[in-house]
């Protein structure tokens, strides 16, 4: 089987096999904190859910979700791991996705970009722009290291700014306490807010 993260496959024989390093089994407190500090709801995406614990959080706090994965076996286990709020989890791509209405309120991020191969991050970058509202946020946990290998695939600042500055501006960077093992000391609550001139 190619190894190749940008592929339904690679993360069906994952989920298949239950190999997920990356799955905390909880929400994030960055989010739990979040959450209880904004007023507002909205339209939120949650691309690559996978089993998709925050999915009930935001749904209970008020959010209309959408929760997207390509991996059939990760909508399964997202299913099964989210009782009566299944029905929000979708099978879907998220460079292809429209959802429902044009734009987005929130989209949130955790190990997503760091499952997407490099060379897609350009296209990851504009795709999320052009799925948020002016004035929407990307909002979560960023995963920053210089390792040459994965998934994960770690990002420099630099590199993250380079990406988003076009669209975006950063209003919130924290460092995380609760990560998960593969990710402690290298991850950053992060929000950023797309401007009305974004691309």
């Amino acid at each position: 089987m190619a190894q190749d993260s940008s592929k339904p496959d690679f993360w069906d024989k994952r989920f298949r096999e239950k190999f997920m390093p990356w799955d905390a089994g909880r929400v994030p407190q960055s989010l739990e904190q979040f959450v209880a500090r904004h007023s507002g709801r909205g339209r939120v995406l949650v691309p690559g859910c996978g089993t998709g614990y925050e999915v009930r959080l935001l749904a209970e706090a008020g959010f209309e979700v959408t929760a997207i994965d390509f991996s059939e076996e990760a909508i399964e286990a997202g299913r099964r791991a989210l009782g009566s709020h299944a029905h929000l989890l979708r099978l879907a791509d998220f460079f292809r996705f429209e959802g429902d209405q044009p734009h987005f309120d929130a989209i949130y991020e955790r190990a997503f970009l760091c499952a997407l191969p490099r060379r897609i991050w350009g296209d990851w970058a504009t795709r999320t722009a052009a799925l948020l509202r002016p004035g929407g946020l990307l909002f979560g946990l960023f995963y920053f290291d210089n390792n040459a290998k994965g998934p994960p695939f770690g990002i420099g600042a630099a590199e993250l700014d380079a990406l988003l500055s076009p669209s975006f501006d950063l209003v919130e960077n924290e460092a995380v306490s609760d990560s998960i093992p593969a990710f402690a000391g290298r991850e950053r609550w992060q929000v950023w807010r797309r401007r009305d001139n974004g691309r």
